[in-house]
């Protein structure tokens, strides 16, 4: 489907709406890609799935997606021979898998209603399970390795514990036993080492190396002769686990590697389900219905403008519904009235509401029906361009001819306050020769505003174009 009513009748303010109700980037970055469908039989397994996440949603199953970041670096990575992930992206595809096999467990409970969720979930492997665990037995949710992540860790960590307090515990003592030399009884680290601070006046009284000076220059950092070789072992013993941890590392990301198709389905699953559940949201919202799309009957009931709707939310006001029926023998509508009546509010809703069917998205009505539209084209507001050169009227007419050369039936054509900017008579005359040759050689359902009474008059004598208006 061409884009050329997009813009006109909102489509992209649509898609952030819904976009509010996704809880992950992979979900939004699905909904910026919204668009109508060219499959029809696609499209009806979309809106059954969307019905399938409404009904369960109702029942209570849900699933819920939290603290998720996008793992498009991180799978980039695996997909590197050798390169290994640190461990906060190996927690955040731990969380991810988790979540999506949580989300499978919820509509596991519901296969036999959602046949189609289902589908979606049930061929993530029970291994991702496992690895999960895995994953939890060795890094800590801080991101740091757990002391058991492996026997070899574990005894390192213990061996650094017990020099670190060996060490302590002979600082102390020299500076106990050196007295007035000594600034504060206080063990600190410098460059990786531990040392004492010495008053600089006294820093011949302790034999060792000096690590700096405070700011002041008053105070030595010293570490003694006594202790340098402990400091040393200490020093190979952190190397050693930071060898371990890389070790462990290597290890974990290798076998995410090994799972990386189960992953890679293990995102996708997640960015469908949060796309669909976002829409479910969009539907609860607006107390939207599910469409029947794939007929030859345009059919709306009590439809609202989801955008005007929530708008008028804000100051507490409500949106006056339209209903409006085209078929194949009656395919064609004009709409007058007063001004400020709604007139174009009903082509907007029309046309975006057909949009949101084809996309898969329910719509706010009581009751919706659509043909599978090839083409939705709108000619709605003062298109005047001064850089282009163009009135009112020849911007109107330049732009119907655009349609007519983009119609492409089944369509939809909007047409609002055809013929203006012109000759009241002959703007009237072509608007009833644009209308009745976008329904007749188009073979397009046609909806259309006028003041001409023209218009109304070819709508009243003519079979199959109806006549309705608004009120102020």
């Amino acid at each position: 489907m061409h884009d050329q009513a997009f813009r006109i009748l909102d489509y992209h303010e649509l898609r952030a709406l819904i976009r509010r109700g996704a809880q992950t980037a992979m979900g939004r970055a699905r909904i910026d890609a919204l668009q109508p469908h060219g499959d029809l039989p696609q499209l009806k397994t979309e809106l059954e799935a969307l019905r399938e996440c409404v009904t369960i949603r109702k029942r209570g199953a849900s699933w819920r997606f939290s603290e998720l970041n996008d793992p498009t670096e991180t799978i980039a990575l695996l997909n590197v021979e050798r390169a290994v992930l640190d461990p906060v992206s190996i927690l955040d595809l731990k969380s991810l898998i988790e979540q999506a096999m949580s989300a499978r467990g919820s509509i596991l409970a519901e296969r036999e209603s959602s046949p189609i969720l289902w589908t979606l979930v049930q061929d993530l492997p029970s291994e991702l399970n496992r690895l999960i665990a895995r994953i939890a037995n060795k890094i800590l949710p801080t991101g740091e390795l757990d002391d058991r992540a492996s026997p070899e860790l574990a005894q390192i960590r213990h061996d650094i514990t017990k020099l670190r307090s060996r060490i302590t515990r002979t600082l102390e003592a020299l500076m106990r036993k050196s007295g007035e030399a000594i600034q504060d009884e206080l063990v600190t680290i410098r460059n990786d080492r531990f040392v004492i601070p010495v008053k600089a006046d006294h820093r011949t009284r302790v034999n060792g190396v000096a690590h700096g000076y405070s700011s002041s220059g008053a105070t030595a950092f010293v570490e003694p002769l006594e202790t340098i070789d402990s400091n040393n072992e200490l020093q190979s013993l952190h190397e050693a686990e930071l060898r371990e941890i890389a070790r462990i590392l290597f290890a974990l990301t290798e076998d995410l590697r090994a799972q990386l198709p189960a992953i890679e389905m293990a995102v996708d699953v997640v960015a469908n389900l949060d796309f669909i559940g976002a829409k479910a949201v969009f539907h609860q919202t607006f107390d939207c219905e599910i469409p029947d799309v794939g007929g030859g009957r345009l059919d709306l009931v009590d439809a609202r403008h989801p955008l005007l709707e929530e708008s008028l939310r804000g100051s507490g006001g409500s949106v006056v519904p339209v209903s409006l029926s085209l078929d194949d023998n009656r395919n064609a509508i004009v709409i007058s009235g007063a001004n400020a009546g709604g007139k174009t509010v009903v082509l907007k809703t029309a046309g975006l509401l057909s949009l949101m069917a084809l996309s898969g998205v329910s719509v706010p009505a009581r009751d919706a029906s659509f043909p599978f539209y090839s083409s939705v084209l709108a000619d709605i507001g003062d298109r005047q361009s001064l850089a282009a050169n163009l009135s009112t009227f020849t911007s109107h007419v330049a732009n119907i001819r655009r349609m007519i050369e983009l119609c492409e039936r089944p369509a939809l054509v909007l047409l609002d306050e055809v013929g203006t900017g012109t000759d009241p008579e002959e703007g009237s005359a072509l608007g009833v020769a644009v209308v009745d040759h976008f329904r007749r050689a188009c073979g397009a359902h046609v909806v259309a505003t006028t003041h001409y009474s023209g218009l109304k008059m070819y709508a009243a004598n003519e079979d199959g174009v109806q006549n309705a208006s608004v009120e102020f």
